[in-house]
């Protein structure tokens, strides 16, 4: 795959294998020491990024439980009404936090002059399916009573996520969907969504192997790790490519790497989304692999699509009533 990888994102992963080399094998260490060695590895790439005219966190009650939040308002954004990014972050369901992707929120916030707002969800296996997606859910729905409190215009919000944070805002919407609640998110941005827990061969062939950022391997144990029993890989919310009926759902956004073993679920999701009429966009970067948005720092395909992703956003949220 080195061949195809565009020259920066291969910079990008020789030095994060280099990095990874430096500590033992996330799978001979326990759960917590494997979070503390991928927050080691990721947070040269977290650094930096635009300064915010507020950065805060902040503890939200929801019905499902408290839970962390990070805003980010960027200079020029006014303190009250303002259009707001829900992002949900990567991590396989098991790694990451906001601290490994504050630069990221940083940059949509600023390149798309919106709040961001950071969601600190609790991770697996301690909080197994649907803990997780209850919380985001009853975020979604805090927010439609007291987004003002924290200078968000609630009637203006789209949601997006990396990954497995893609899979949980999909699935937000979904559920938003089907429990008939009038949610006011416009857009969902999907950041190389893991939709699945299968990958086929035939991608493993062509974008995983043992130098690969994801891999067939790894997406087992992620899901192995989410989901209570085997049987939940058939559940629409934890894995929405199972879902019968994706029509009825905001507009969406796909980023898409090329050279990721989770490309073909995008692809199928965006089969299925054309298929129910549902609006939406799907964007393929050549030579990009998974993870490549935390190249920012090195990469102009990454901030390429950082730009994307946030100039769609700020299109869904333009309006201040709902068309």
């Amino acid at each position: 795959m080195d061949d195809r990888l565009d020259p920066d994102i291969r910079i990008f992963t020789d030095i994060l294998r280099e990095d990874w080399s430096r500590h033992p094998p996330l799978d001979t260490v326990l759960t917590v020491e494997a979070r503390r060695i991928a927050e080691l590895v990721r947070a040269r790439w977290a650094a930096g990024g635009p300064p915010m005219s507020e950065t805060r966190n902040v503890a939200v009650d929801t019905r499902a439980g408290a839970l962390r939040v990070r805003i980010y308002r960027p200079d020029g954004v006014a303190a009250e009404d303002a259009p707001a990014l829900l992002y949900v972050h990567g991590g396989g369901f098991v790694f990451f936090s906001l601290d490994t992707h504050d630069r990221l929120m940083r940059e949509y916030a600023d390149a798309g002059r919106f709040v961001v707002v950071g969601i600190d969800y609790p991770l697996s296996p301690e909080a197994k399916y649907p803990v997780a997606l209850d919380q985001v859910v009853a975020l979604v729905d805090w927010l439609g009573e007291h987004g003002t409190e924290l200078g968000i215009d609630a009637t203006r919000v789209a949601i997006g996520g990396d990954s497995a944070g893609a899979n949980l805002a999909l699935a937000t919407c979904l559920r938003l969907r089907n429990g008939g609640r009038n949610s006011a998110i416009r857009g969902i941005l999907s950041n190389y969504g893991a939709f699945s827990g299968d990958v086929s061969d035939a991608a493993e062939a062509a974008y995983g192997g043992p130098d690969a950022l994801l891999t067939q391997a790894d997406m087992r144990y992620f899901f192995d790790q989410y989901l209570v029993s085997g049987d939940q890989r058939d559940d629409p919310y934890a894995c929405p490519l199972s879902a019968s009926d994706v029509s009825g759902l905001p507009s969406v956004l796909l980023i898409v790497p090329e050279l990721d073993v989770l490309a073909e679920q995008s692809f199928a999701l965006e089969a299925r989304l054309r298929a129910a009429g549902c609006a939406m966009a799907s964007n393929v970067y050549r030579g990009a692999t998974h993870s490549f948005l935390e190249a920012m720092s090195i990469a102009p395909l990454a901030q390429q699509a950082i730009r994307d992703g946030a100039s769609w956003v700020r299109d869904q949220l333009a309006s201040p009533v709902m068309k």
